[in-house]
């Protein structure tokens, strides 16, 4: 069974001003199209087929370049259109916010270091909060499609929250501002999705 385009539930204008409607008409039609076709034309025909994308992950070869980047490509942007959410998105709260607090002694600490390492990471790439069986916390980055989803990528743990920094995610709008792009993300995350995450993996 091969993979879909999702589509979003919300307007591609509908977190204006913070990321504009044609990046994300061309970041859904264009980038993730492409990173789904080319998913399934390279899991054709082979073992991988009917697989889920987190099967794929969890136990990818990560000399399958093909699958690698195609593959992180189709989850990584998954999670990230369902992480924004200009409606009923709630607010940091609850066990999330605790286990927050507990690793990085505040809320606005969470923030910088989140935004760090999602500016600081060269390049393309991502910015990631992922949760750890017994609630821990923690932040970090990966290049290009990698996720920590995958065998030895630099982080572990299941990702709840993430950011794409590649160019095309924000360059029409922030043009070489990343540091702009990334504080703009923090209002438009959709909380309750982060948190029911955080419920469900912990």
């Amino acid at each position: 069974m091969a993979f879909d385009l999702p589509k979003l539930s919300y307007a591609y204008d509908a977190l204006e001003p913070y990321i504009d409607a044609r990046t994300m008409e061309i970041h859904l039609t264009k980038h993730h199209y492409g990173y789904t076709n080319n998913l399934n034309n390279a899991i054709a025909g082979t073992n991988l087929e009917g697989k889920s994308i987190n099967d794929i992950l969890t136990k990818l070869d990560m000399n399958n370049t093909a699958v690698r980047n195609n593959g992180g490509g189709y989850y990584n942007h998954n999670l990230f259109w369902e992480v924004m959410n200009p409606e009923g998105k709630g607010y940091l709260s609850g066990e999330l916010k605790d286990a927050i607090v507990a690793e990085f002694g505040s809320v606005e600490d969470f923030k910088d270091t989140f935004a760090k390492a999602a500016a600081t990471r060269f390049g393309s790439g991502w910015a990631w909060l992922c949760v750890h069986k017994g609630g821990k916390v923690e932040i970090c980055s990966t290049p290009n499609q990698d996720n920590p989803l995958m065998p030895g990528v630099s982080c572990k743990g299941t990702p709840i929250l993430a950011l794409d920094v590649w160019e095309h995610a924000y360059y029409l709008k922030y043009q070489n501002r990343r540091p702009d792009y990334i504080n703009a993300f923090f209002n438009v995350i959709n909380w309750n999705y982060v948190e029911k995450l955080y419920a469900e993996n912990k």
